[in-house]
């Protein structure tokens, strides 16, 4: 079974919770996780920057953060913290929905969660080829331009 909670602790952005779930369930099948937990926390930039300073010792907010909280061949426990500020400001410079922008960092936080890394040159066309995929499965295609992070998605894992 697959446990999904949201903590939605901001008030800029309304959020589509169940499309979250089902992005973070169809990656965990694609991935035969069949027993999980994961905690999903929507916060603002102060909240972000707090966290981002705390846990990876860098002075500025980001679009997401996945933390693996404890992994077994027959278990995952993760968390995927997503700022809402950050989408709306990135929605608005790609010219898309904050609403697709949050969705894709929640994509991006599972697929590390799943063990996708984006280091790398080839890694990281590997994760934006599944970021496109699972957009996809929602009938979104990303806007076709440079960012500024890592082509689609977020930088921190």
């Amino acid at each position: 079974m697959i446990e999904i909670a949201i903590a939605n602790e901001q008030e800029s952005l309304e959020v589509s919770e169940s499309r979250l779930k089902d992005a973070i369930r169809a990656i965990f099948a694609d991935a035969k996780i069949t027993q999980a937990t994961v905690s999903i926390a929507i916060v603002d930039d102060a909240t972000m920057h707090d966290l981002n300073r705390r846990f990876l010792e860098h002075d500025y907010p980001t679009d997401v953060l996945s933390f693996v909280l404890e992994q077994s061949e027959a278990m995952l426990d993760g968390e995927i913290i997503v700022s809402a500020d950050y989408a709306l400001r990135s929605a608005h410079e790609y010219r898309w929905s904050a609403d697709d922008e949050l969705l894709l960092y929640v994509i991006h936080g599972a697929l590390h969660l799943v063990g996708y890394d984006d280091q790398d040159a080839e890694s990281k066309s590997e994760m934006q080829e599944r970021e496109r995929h699972y957009l996809g499965k929602f009938n979104i295609t990303p806007p076709d331009m440079p960012r500024g992070r890592n082509e689609l998605g977020a930088n921190e894992q």
